[in-house]
């Protein structure tokens, strides 16, 4: 089963120069609790805004990069694939699982159209940014779940996390 998890603001901004445009703990939370246990795939510069490996997770990375195969080759929490094909079937024999798709924008287009699940956070800001989030058919899918998000010192963006399944 194939899951999308990004946090977008008001906007639909997802990122500016590889990075998130906020600093929202909850968020990070959110993530860490919904991804933990499952494998994640994501594209090179997704990979590389990683401070490390996220612990608990697999991560598949979508990567043109030698390089990046040969320094994880004896890793077994990353898997590197080179293409959209490759990437497909490692998903055909691991479609038992939930599986997140976490960026960047290009993956979330290349599997806008076999998604189950949407994990979205929704930050009631607008922040300057240069990865947009891809248009998806929210036709297609029902809410399942929306809880509204804390605000304190830490995070100072009113933000709402929703679930979406495909109808």
């Amino acid at each position: 089963m194939l899951a999308y998890i990004w946090a977008e603001d008001s906007a639909h901004h997802i990122g500016i120069n590889g990075r998130l445009p906020w600093h929202l703990p909850n968020d990070l939370a959110y993530f860490k609790r919904q991804t933990s246990g499952h494998p994640m795939i994501m594209g090179k510069k997704t990979f590389d805004s990683f401070p490390k490996l996220l612990p608990g997770r697999l991560h598949v990375i979508l990567t043109h990069s030698v390089e990046c195969e040969k320094e994880y080759a004896d890793n077994d929490q990353v898997v590197v694939v080179h293409n959209e094909n490759a990437l497909r079937k490692w998903l055909e024999e691991h479609d038992s699982e939930i599986t997140f798709v976490i960026g960047g924008a290009s993956l979330f287009k290349m599997f806008k159209d076999d998604v189950d699940l949407l994990y979205v956070t929704k930050i009631k800001e607008k922040f300057d940014a240069d990865t947009t989030m891809p248009d998806l058919d929210m036709d297609r899918f029902a809410l399942k779940y929306e809880e509204k998000g804390t605000t304190d010192e830490k995070n100072q963006y009113q933000h709402t996390f929703f679930v979406y399944e495909r109808k």
